[in-house]
């Protein structure tokens, strides 16, 4: 009886607790360890249940309080602003470039955003890659 009862415990599946939103977050807002409480009933498919997967993470649209927090709906907090001015850099080789831009979007590490050239008026797209850093081709 004790083996059946071990057996049928092992058997079952692990419940992990549900992550949900301590207070409503807009879009932008990074979340911190104030800003989610547990709850312990299964996680749904695609939300966090890891406190560690989303603090540090900006949310990407409004959270909701008392919901759970879908993972799809977070990412990494932007590096750079709309309208935030940026150094281009260009780099082949030897030759290294710099330019003074304005960005015409929002992103974090590795996006694409436009970029206009404060010299030349003409805009151009790169990658971010540092706080206020625009890379180029």
């Amino acid at each position: 009886m004790i083996r059946l009862a071990l057996l049928l415990l092992l058997a079952a599946p692990a419940q992990a607790d549900v992550l949900l939103a301590a207070r409503t977050l807009r879009a932008g807002a990074q979340l911190g360890p104030g800003d989610i409480i547990f709850q312990p009933d299964p996680a749904p498919v695609g939300t966090a249940s890891n406190p560690g997967d989303v603090i540090g993470l900006e949310a990407r649209v409004t959270l909701y309080a008392g919901r759970p927090i879908p993972l799809a709906s977070l990412g990494p907090p932007a590096m750079v602003e709309r309208n935030q001015l940026v150094t281009l850099v260009f780099q082949q080789g030897g030759l290294l470039i710099r330019a003074d831009g304005r960005a015409l979007g929002r992103g974090a590490e590795g996006d694409a955003v436009r970029i206009m050239n404060l010299a030349s008026r003409s805009t151009v797209s790169g990658t971010i890659v540092g706080p206020a850093l625009v890379s180029v081709p």
